[in-house]
């Protein structure tokens, strides 16, 4: 029986990794930086959602971007006391963008609301140590586009504050979405042509997501290899949204796509983010967490990560 499509690549990203393996095991012996998106904890206290990553051998953080006003978010002094006390630290920020705050909005003033946002974020991230901030070139929860111009509204929205990306040395990260949940940039190839457009040197990164790449993506381990040394973090959840392990993702192509483009280097990370199943996760950013489902989640996709990357290397 002849193989299908996906096997057959699956099977081309396992032959280049056993030759990698071959030939250059010291590429090999740094394992993977596993950090964690916290915004799908909700309104818990940053101090418990800590003290949960770290029972569970996770040591970076994904931080939710929750400055969405001068005087809202997190503070950074209290912010990186509290990780300190549990052994983590900040790989980067979550960048939020709503119909509020984008930067491909028709309204000028959700614009520049996404330009002040952006501002606020890159000053905190700075202040935190994170090393990169996501962006997203227009509003998640809106998939119907306005017109034929977003894409260009985008771009030059980004360019207002792409010096500040250098200034602050913080990396920003592009994040495609499915179209489902948004109207431009799905793919990595559609955010290497807005990285392109964009054209500067603080927007050179990529946020990806397992989760968006399996509806817009052909194969997740070739999108990985394209993405390349661009790609900053990479967002995990299993097939179905919930935690590694639950569902029927590869994670081992994925585990080996992300050690064939060298990722497993300081600054890099996989990042996982399982937010359950269903069009529309987010009003869990705002909702009283159940702290032992999150346990559980945690304690499973963790776990489940580790043996399956020790198993790849082994």
């Amino acid at each position: 029986m002849s193989r299908q499509a996906w096997e057959t690549k699956s099977e081309s990203i396992n032959t280049a990794f056993l030759e990698l393996k071959k030939k250059h095991p010291e590429k090999l012996t740094r394992r993977l930086d596993l950090s964690w998106s916290n915004w799908g904890f909700g309104r818990e206290a940053l101090a418990v959602s800590a003290a949960r990553l770290s029972r569970n051998g996770i040591t970076w953080i994904e931080l939710h971007g929750n400055h969405y006003g001068p005087d809202l978010g997190y503070a950074p002094k209290e912010t990186l006391a509290v990780l300190r006390d549990h052994g983590i630290a900040v790989s980067g920020i979550c960048g939020m963008y709503s119909a509020e705050n984008e930067l491909a909005s028709i309204h000028a003033l959700a614009r520049q609301a996404a330009v002040d946002y952006i501002r606020r974020e890159l000053v905190f991230a700075e202040a935190v140590g994170a090393t990169y901030m996501l962006v997203v070139p227009a509003a998640v929860g809106r998939s119907t586009p306005y017109d034929a111009m977003e894409f260009d509204r985008s771009v030059e929205t980004l360019r207002l504050v792409a010096d500040l990306f250098v200034r602050h040395k913080v990396r920003a990260a592009v994040e495609p979405i499915r179209s489902a949940e948004t109207s431009i940039v799905h793919t990595v190839a559609e955010a290497k042509r807005y990285i392109g457009a964009v054209g500067h040197p603080g927007v050179q990164h990529i946020n990806g997501d397992v989760y968006h790449m399996q509806v817009e993506e052909s194969h997740i381990g070739e999108a990985v290899r394209e993405a390349g040394n661009m790609l900053a973090s990479l967002h995990l959840a299993d097939s179905n949204r919930r935690a590694l392990g639950l569902g029927s993702l590869d994670i081992d192509t994925v585990i080996r796509a992300l050690y064939l483009i060298g990722h497993n280097v300081e600054g890099r990370f996989v990042t996982p983010e399982p937010l359950g199943p269903g069009g529309d996760p987010y009003p869990a950013m705002h909702g009283r967490p159940d702290a032992a489902q999150l346990d559980e989640m945690v304690a499973q996709t963790s776990r489940y990560f580790r043996e399956r990357e020790a198993e790849v290397l082994a």
